[in-house]
């Protein structure tokens, strides 16, 4: 330990053996030094730097000395946040993000449109935030406890297109990748709340006042469906700078489709063999608008339904066999597996001392434990798994708060479990640096789950 002069930045060429966001970080007497290829290499040396430093106040700080080889195991380490469930301010969306660059993660999957509200600001549609915006209620608590019954008060928000560039810049700073998801063709009710016309039926319809999967949908026999899609993402990709726009793709019924005179036309014309395939028609021509924009597709694993389009990313939702038949057929793909990938779900099995959660259980244990690369996929197939990601939806989740005690500290351990080669991991290691790392939580006010902290 000692009284440092100097913490200096060192820039290597890609061509060294420091990879795009690995680092070097070397603690002397004299200086702390920080080399890395890349400005996020560099960030990251930062944030581990960060958690070196002591919490409590000092006259002078002091860290041991240190070097430090460093770079992640993943490319894709991704948190994920529904706001169309329950709407999160701009500030708390920031907040979101600081925790997200403090573990070195570097995608952000934001939920932005589904049946219970859109939260998008749309120049060319305003009745999606006049409108599709806002619920009359809000169902209470679980339905089948419940009976249906609802709060009897309207519901509400958006980010306006200046509030998206500011989180956006926000996120670059940290070096963080906004991934926005706009649903389709299912998970639209709130849409159609405001443009009925690209229903099947042609509604009408409001946005969703309970969770679950709704049988009304965008009607993909329709061209005037596609021209209005396609005229929302020209927006979105306007906004957006990443290289990905998520378009949804799961729990999508097919019951309107089937007796939809337009749709089954649209099978008859194009020679398909069923209604999934005709949402693999749909996929594939938002796929090849998107791909003329310069944007990667991205999907969750229905999408593989009827035929995957070529260049699309499928991120694996319902276990792991989704990601696995991607991979094996050379998609790139991004695991998120409901166990143990789902923070919505509950973190102890006594679920009457934990806030309300949708069901599950998925501890810390089982996400520090977690590796994205299935041991049943090939050998020479591997290198398509992408990473992970954690997801927290919110239909249960109604404050930032309690998005903070879902999240964290799972974050922490899905953090390690992406960064880390797994020989390296160890379990009650983790448990003693979490519980160090608490004392950080503590001071930016994170109302995390504690219950890994031992009471002496």
């Amino acid at each position: 330990m000692g009284l440092h002069k100097a913490i200096v930045f060192s820039i290597t060429p890609f061509d060294t053996a420091i990879k795009e966001e690995g680092y070097l970080l070397n603690i002397s007497s004299d200086e702390i030094r920080i080399t890395a290829s890349t400005g996020a290499g560099s960030f990251y040396a930062i944030q581990t730097l960060i958690q070196l430093l002591p919490v409590e106040q000092q006259t002078r700080l002091k860290i041991p000395a240190a070097a430090i080889a460093d770079e992640p195991q993943y490319k894709w380490r991704g948190m994920h946040l529904d706001c169309s469930r329950h709407f999160f301010s701009k500030e708390e969306i920031k907040k979101y993000l600081d925790l997200m660059a403090l573990y070195k993660f570097n995608t952000f999957h934001w939920h932005l449109t589904d049946d219970q509200g859109w939260r998008i600001e749309i120049k060319k549609y305003p009745l999606l935030t006049q409108i599709s915006s806002t619920r009359k209620e809000t169902v209470i608590g679980h339905p089948k406890d419940t009976g249906n019954k609802f709060d009897r008060k309207p519901y509400s928000g958006y980010y306006s297109q200046e509030d998206i560039k500011e989180i956006i810049a926000y996120a670059t700073e940290r070096h963080i990748t906004i991934v926005p998801e706009i649903e389709m063709p299912g998970h639209s009710v709130a849409a159609l709340a405001a443009y009925p016309q690209y229903s099947c039926t042609g509604g009408p319809f409001e946005p969703m006042t309970i969770w679950g999967v709704s049988n009304e949908v965008f009607c993909a026999g329709n061209d005037s469906t596609f021209s209005f899609i396609e005229n929302i993402l020209s927006e979105v990709c306007a906004l957006f700078p990443g290289k990905y726009i998520h378009i949804g793709g799961d729990e999508c019924p097919k019951d309107r489709w089937k007796t939809c005179a337009k749709c089954q036309a649209r099978i008859k014309k194009e020679k398909l063999a069923n209604e999934a395939e005709l949402q693999s028609y749909f996929t594939k021509r938002i796929v090849n608008y998107l791909t003329a924009k310069g944007k990667t597709v991205i999907g969750w694993d229905e999408i593989l339904e009827g035929g995957l389009a070529p260049g699309a990313i499928v991120m694996s939702w319902r276990g792991t066999s989704g990601g696995i038949a991607a991979a094996e057929q050379e998609h790139y793909v991004v695991m998120s597996p409901g166990n143990p990938c789902y923070f919505d779900h509950y973190q102890s099995k006594k679920i009457n001392e934990e806030p309300l959660a949708i069901g599950g259980y998925n501890p810390l244990p089982a996400v520090y434990d977690y590796v994205p690369t299935p041991k049943k996929l090939s050998p020479d197939k591997t290198p398509y798994i992408l990473g992970a990601q954690g997801n927290v939806w919110t239909e249960y989740i109604p404050d930032f708060s309690h998005v903070e005690y879902m999240a964290l500290p799972r974050m922490c351990a899905l953090a390690e479990a992406l960064w880390t080669d797994p020989e390296n991991k160890n379990y009650k290691g983790f448990i003693r640096r979490l519980t160090i790392q608490s004392k950080l939580l503590d001071a930016k006010n994170v109302n995390y789950d504690n219950k890994f902290i031992k009471k002496k």
